[in-house]
């Protein structure tokens, strides 16, 4: 397994597809990584030579990807709790944010089902 950027990669899939493993990078970026180290989409991991490893490893460097982007993104979602705006307390909540109903589906987002109890009638 080729290793980039911390990420184990599969050696028997293409490049642009074994690429899109690392969290950040997916299909359209993967192939703007292969052009710019120069090597061809279709060639499987493991036929990439140590050269051509270390080309990717370079263009990868480039962008923010898996722990930096985690963390920033983690740090828009505590930003938008902290000023208390709609999209920050749906987060609080477990909620959805995107304006989906909540009454039948958003199982999801809400986890599972917490049933309430009846009250009891009174007898006289």
């Amino acid at each position: 397994m080729a290793r980039i950027s911390g990420v184990d990669i599969p050696k028997q899939k293409r490049g642009v597809i074994a690429l899109t493993y690392i969290y950040g990078v997916g299909r359209s970026r993967a192939s703007t990584i292969l052009t710019t180290a120069k090597v061809s989409e279709d060639v499987k991991v493991q036929d990439w030579t140590d050269e051509e490893t270390g080309r990717i490893r370079d263009a990868v460097g480039s962008f923010k990807i898996e722990g930096e982007l985690r963390s920033e993104t983690q740090l828009n979602i505590k930003r938008l709790m902290d000023i208390g705006c709609y999209r920050g307390i749906r987060h609080r909540s477990s909620l959805p944010l995107r304006g989906q109903r909540t009454k039948n589906n958003s199982r999801t987002r809400k986890g599972k089902r917490k049933t309430v109890a009846n009250k009891k009638k009174v007898t006289k």
